[in-house]
């Protein structure tokens, strides 16, 4: 098993997260290692077990900026800026993406609200259905019966 420095793993990963965003295949092929490794770097450096290597914040994930922001929230305003150096963070980081979750809870609110309308409409749609068949059912059902009832009183008519 080789062993890569720390600063070759850096540049390694450097060129597959932002804002290069280059393939894991294309870079392992050009440094001659295999995208598993590259994987396995990044894994190392999202879990903060590699203390050389530093996600960008813009290339965290959903649930890692969640994370993070929960976790800003327990620490105490005298060893706030300590802590988001070693996670290498902005206080502005973490007040962006408590804004981007805010703005996503709005906008699931309005989407919610949008399909319940949209479902009300569809449901008075499908009553209005209901009842007017409903209605007709029971006049088929009462011509239905009018008529073996005339044709008890009356017997069959020889014209049909």
């Amino acid at each position: 098993m080789a062993k890569y420095s720390e600063e070759f793993i850096e540049s390694i990963l450097v060129k597959v997260l932002p804002p290069q965003n280059r393939s894991k295949r294309d870079v392992a092929a050009e440094a001659g290692i295999t995208s598993r490794t590259i994987n396995n770097w990044l894994n190392r450096a999202r879990e903060g077990t590699s203390k050389s290597i530093i996600i960008p914040p813009e290339s965290k994930t959903v649930n890692e900026k969640i994370s993070l922001v929960f976790e800003s929230k327990s620490i105490s305003p005298a060893k706030l800026p300590k802590w988001l150096r070693e996670k290498g963070l902005h206080s502005e980081h973490i007040q962006l993406w408590e804004q981007e979750f805010r703005a996503l809870g709005q906008t699931s609110k309005n989407r919610d609200s949008k399909e319940t309308k949209e479902l009300k409409l569809k449901y008075k749609k499908v009553k209005k259905e209901l009842l007017r068949k409903e209605k007709a059912l029971a006049e088929m059902a009462a011509l239905l019966t009018l008529k073996k009832k005339a044709h008890a009183i009356w017997g069959d008519d020889e014209d049909d």
